[in-house]
């Protein structure tokens, strides 16, 4: 029986059994000698089972690959907006806030790559070590997932919300992560080297605290697995819009919707906020349900300022197509 079926036979429910199955297929696979446990990653189908409502194209590690054209529309959307696409789908438990911020103006936008820490344990510690060094990882474990980074990523990381002895980066690891994803950290921890930081034109950190001292006492115990950071969930593959409100965690099936909800908000209240300007209509024309007078005037006016409009040509020409409001 196949990992994928195992999975499905066991359900949503119980996921002991289904890491227990998958364990034990690895095991028979090579002949019911016990693999070379990778004890820091989670296993392809594993990711798959967690995001199952996505549908589309994949990394090669299972997280959602949500398309390029998604994530440089993103940037354009609120905090506000998306999140009231996800309240409204039911997901409460996408954001969380109170950050220190590397840049305030420099937005995170990207496919997360997640990672779970926890407090040393040395029995487990060592089997991590070990298991790491057989799969041939090179440097200390939390070097591990910047290794794994694609361009688009954002590694994301549960730290325990640790400062002192938490740092889980400095200004090298922070250039590695650059030249890899393209991208800024969120860490429910710390980092160090601030003013090195600093220096890498387009990266951001949103973290709990700057410290001067090294990582201590912190082992990895997870990537690409769910975790928790603050208030909210991050899945692998969910896309992270971080911005000076805070940072939302968005499943990627919903990433689209959110874009184009977003971008019609963005759209409306450009529109509504000149013509309030312009003395044209009242707040309360504005606010409420458009007249046909107010729809027309906007359709009219996307037209004639599709080229300066933040959003892109096609998406305008699609609104103007269904006219939907």
């Amino acid at each position: 029986m196949s990992v994928s079926a195992c999975i499905s036979r066991a359900g949503r429910g119980n996921l002991v059994r289904v890491v227990i199955l998958v364990a034990l297929l690895s095991a028979l696979a090579l002949g019911g000698a016990p693999a070379t446990p990778k004890v820091s990653v989670a296993a392809v189908e594993h990711v798959q089972f967690y995001t199952s409502t996505w549908t589309g194209e994949r990394t090669p590690d299972g997280r959602p690959k949500v398309s390029d054209d998604i994530l440089r529309r993103m940037k354009n959307i609120s905090i506000e907006d998306a999140w009231g696409v996800l309240r409204n789908e039911g997901f409460r438990n996408q954001f969380e806030g109170g950050w220190q911020i590397l840049h305030q103006d420099v937005p995170v936008v990207g496919r997360a790559l997640t990672a779970q820490y926890m407090p040393t344990r040395p029995d487990v510690k060592k089997m991590i070590d070990e298991g790491g060094k057989a799969e041939g990882r090179i440097g200390g474990s939390n070097s591990w997932p910047i290794d794994m980074l694609q361009k688009g990523d954002v590694y994301v990381a549960d730290g325990m919300g640790k400062i002192v002895d938490g740092t889980l980066i400095g200004d090298n690891l922070g250039n590695s992560i650059f030249a890899k994803s393209g991208n800024g950290v969120i860490f429910d921890g710390s980092v160090r080297d601030i003013e090195g930081l600093a220096e890498i034109e387009g990266f951001n950190a949103f973290v709990r605290g700057w410290d001067p001292s090294f990582i201590q006492e912190v082992m990895l115990t997870g990537i690409n697995v769910p975790i928790r950071i603050g208030r909210a969930i991050c899945l692998p593959g969910d896309v992270v819009l971080a911005k000076r409100e805070g940072v939302l965690f968005i499943p990627a099936h919903l990433a689209e919707k959110v874009v184009r909800t977003g971008e019609a908000t963005v759209l409306r209240d450009r529109f509504g906020h000149q013509r309030l300007k312009e003395g044209k209509y009242t707040p309360g024309q504005i606010d409420g349900a458009w007249s046909k007078e107010i729809k027309d005037d906007f359709f009219k006016w996307l037209e004639q300022n599709m080229n300066d409009l933040p959003v892109p040509k096609e998406a305008i020409k699609e609104m103007l197509e269904k006219r939907s409001w």
